[in-house]
């Protein structure tokens, strides 16, 4: 990797919109699996939500695609906000492009708050990375950008909403207050 990542970091120009990544995403065979291996190995937890969502609206490569289901939890570490994903659909998307044919965990996307959502989009994709996914959520769009060749894993963009942002503060308090907690616990933050 280190041999081959100079080439494709003169790809990623300095932008005038920076971008600060918030959070991990890894797609797992199982939710509840996932999260107790998480809890053995890191002793992480609570996790948030496992409730099943759908992310309709959905744009694949350009084309209009059926939702997306997926089951998903938040786990706080540090600064650090994850995200344990689950796919229970079949339909192509962001996700199925990087499920691993073993089974295996696979990290699928690190994200980032975007205060000008479609220029940091547009200039990833102006620098050679696509969008895979996009969504409608909370009556604005995320998407999952392409950015595998720059450092193996996706970039999910989402504007700065107030319902993401409640979402991770939740994380960290309930982190706070039972750290280590192995339970899968449901948000209590509106969505």
């Amino acid at each position: 990797m280190c041999a081959h990542f100079p080439s494709v970091a003169g790809l990623a120009r300095v932008s005038i919109l920076p971008v600060t990544l918030v959070q991990m995403a890894f797609l797992v065979p199982e939710l509840e699996a996932g999260c107790a291996a998480l809890n053995r190995a890191y002793s992480w937890g609570p996790f948030l939500g496992g409730t099943e969502g759908v992310l309709a609206d959905h744009v694949y490569r350009g084309q209009s695609a059926d939702p997306i289901r997926i089951r998903g939890v938040f786990v706080q570490t540090g600064a650090i906000n994850v995200e344990v994903i689950e796919v229970v659909s079949e339909a192509p998307s962001a996700f199925h492009e990087m499920l691993r044919a073993d089974g295996q965990p696979v990290l699928h996307h690190c994200a980032t708050f975007a205060a000008d959502y479609e220029g940091t989009r547009d200039h990833l994709v102006a620098q050679g990375y696509p969008v895979v996914s996009e969504f409608g959520f909370a009556g604005r769009r995320i998407c999952y950008v392409d950015t595998r060749r720059l450092l193996g894993y996706m970039t999910e963009i989402y504007p700065d909403l107030p319902i993401i942002r409640a979402m991770y503060a939740e994380t960290v308090e309930a982190t706070a207050a039972r750290p280590g907690d192995p339970a899968i616990m449901p948000f209590t933050t509106p969505r």
